[in-house]
């Protein structure tokens, strides 16, 4: 077991006192890392001058062997113990312990668990450090936004293989914003136009069918689409880009690679992006489970 003993003395002795009076100590112990409980001291001793008590975090403790040491420890000094721990036997011995030492116990989590299984009417889960796994869902978000940005419009090929879907198709037939809308549901998307000048990036030839996703529109509605992009960027809408000889030739072109590659395709004319990314999480999901 760790010796808390050692690794708190080294870091406590080197609080200042003032008018002889030991500055105080909060120890914030916690099953998880701790972050709640410090934000609580922290807001609490603002109101005090903050910068008048130590906080001293002790995370991930999970056995209640280790909590006689760390309670030792804290009965040092002019201390109070702060805590998060969800599993009621952690509880009920840190409350012995610092009761033996004298020290006073604030349980910032319990009051909360009671409230809500009032309110709900049923009893918490009791599981440790769940808060950390909601935010490890939150930094695979924010990962999988910042991968669409940076894989976005074919800017960098290598991004296909370590992509969890690809989607292709011509230019305005939604790609961007459909892999926006997926990063927000944790999935990797790159993207890569079709353009007739251009031969695709070998890469999507080697993928799993279910992780290529095609997108086509009808004609009429990318020459609207293109028209008035032209528009917003102060170009003449009659520009070949948006002729509808230019559209038919590309629509033709991303169809033939499409059927070379195998790859589902979806038709985009007049659907919204969640319509089209519900589609396409079904066979991404539908090929993962069964391997194809």
């Amino acid at each position: 077991m760790l010796n808390w003993a050692k690794v708190l003395t080294k870091e406590a002795v080197s609080i200042s006192t003032e008018n002889n009076k030991p500055r105080p100590v909060i120890y914030i112990i916690s099953d998880s890392i701790g972050e709640t409980a410090e934000l609580v001291a922290k807001a609490a001793a603002s109101q005090f001058d903050g910068s008048e008590v130590e906080i001293r975090r002790v995370p991930y403790v999970n056995e209640a062997s280790e909590i006689p040491e760390i309670v030792e420890e804290a009965g040092q000094f002019n201390s109070m113990i702060a805590y998060t721990l969800v599993l009621p036997e952690l509880r009920e011995t840190l409350v012995a312990e610092a009761k033996k030492h004298q020290i006073l116990t604030v349980d910032i989590m319990s009051p909360m668990l009671e409230a809500l299984t009032r309110l709900k009417g049923s009893p918490p889960r009791l599981e440790p450090g769940l808060v950390r796994k909601m935010d490890r869902e939150y930094f695979r978000k924010v990962e999988a936004i910042e991968f669409a940005v940076k894989y976005d419009d074919g800017k960098d090929p290598r991004g296909i293989l370590r992509a969890d879907l690809v989607v292709i198709g011509v230019s305005r037939a939604s790609k961007t914003p459909l892999c926006m809308y997926l990063a927000h549901k944790r999935i990797k998307a790159a993207n890569v136009p079709l353009v007739p000048e251009v031969a695709p990036p070998e890469e999507i030839f080697s993928l799993a069918r279910h992780k290529v996703i095609g997108l086509k529109i009808s004609p009429r509605q990318l020459n609207e689409i293109r028209r008035e992009r032209l528009k917003s960027l102060g170009l003449t809408s009659n520009a070949d880009y948006a002729s509808m000889e230019r559209i038919l030739k590309e629509l033709e072109y991303a169809e033939m690679i499409m059927k070379k590659i195998g790859c589902p395709i979806i038709d985009v004319t007049n659907k919204a992006v969640e319509e089209t990314a519900s589609r396409v999480l079904e066979i991404y999901y539908r090929g993962e489970r069964h391997g194809s």
